[in-house]
């Protein structure tokens, strides 16, 4: 991967998060939900318009998904996937943990991650190979070898999950509870895997996974951490669930959830 696209792709992603600042406030309420829905599209939008054509004219050749919500597998080739605004329910109501993501994926797999956190000027980059830094500094993954000392985390990909989910969600909190030091359910699900990549946190898992989450999954396989299915096998961008974690925590992580 060549340090000219990630260059371009890093300007890219400041460059929308500028824009997003300028429309950021920790003042930020709504009375209803019509009121917050509709700042959530303009954020998005405002980040969109910022970021296509920046990343179609470093790349011309690459598709563009910005569904964050989108899951399953892609055509063949190379495709920038974006989330405009990771955790934008957060920035609507002022508060600072949201991020602006962005991962080129080609032929099924992620070859280069960018997630910028503006509020806090964090910017995580990783490519396939490369290494994942933040703001220049290379990171690793935690060395935590137990889980008894571990930070661990799961989120919801998408709002209104069904049911079925919700309780799978539940037991599975009251199982890692258990068994961790500390379980943090949150979002963006992105920030949890920056943590993770950092070192910050031990573990994160996902029972509803979609395909941006693949800019957080290459900054952990990059830091050094390991990332599979809840069956243990090799994590691809079509499966549904996953769980990345620090090496010596991942096995242990893995027999929890699987209980």
């Amino acid at each position: 991967m060549s340090q000219e696209l990630l260059a371009a792709t890093v300007a890219a992603v400041r460059h929308a998060g500028a824009r997003m600042m300028t429309r950021y406030s920790i003042d930020s309420r709504q009375p209803g939900l019509p009121e917050l829905l509709a700042d959530l599209q303009a954020n998005d939008a405002a980040v969109v318009d910022v970021l296509r054509p920046a990343l179609s004219e470093a790349l011309p050749s690459a598709g563009w998904l910005d569904d964050e919500h989108g899951s399953g597998p892609l055509a063949a080739g190379e495709w920038w996937l974006v989330d405009p605004v990771g955790g934008n329910v957060n920035a609507v109501h002022g508060m600072p943990d949201w991020n602006i993501g962005v991962s080129l994926v080609r032929d099924g797999r992620p070859v280069l991650s960018v997630v910028f956190f503006p509020v806090f000027d964090e910017m995580f980059t990783a490519t396939e190979g490369g290494g994942a830094f933040l703001n220049g500094v290379r990171l690793r993954a935690s060395a935590k070898t137990s889980l008894d000392g571990a930070l661990a985390g799961t989120g919801q990909a998408q709002p209104r999950q069904d049911p079925e989910l919700a309780t799978r969600m539940g037991t599975a909190f009251t199982a890692m509870t258990n068994s961790a030091l500390y379980v943090r359910i949150s979002v963006p699900v992105t920030h949890q895997l920056a943590q993770v990549a950092a070192g910050r946190m031990d573990l994160h898992w996902q029972f509803d996974n979609v395909r941006s989450h693949a800019a957080g999954v290459l900054l952990v396989q990059e830091a050094g951490g390991v990332v599979t299915d809840l069956d243990g096998k090799p994590w691809d961008l079509a499966k549904k669930s996953y769980l990345a974690a620090a090496p010596g925590v991942h096995s242990a992580a893995l027999e929890v959830l699987t209980a």
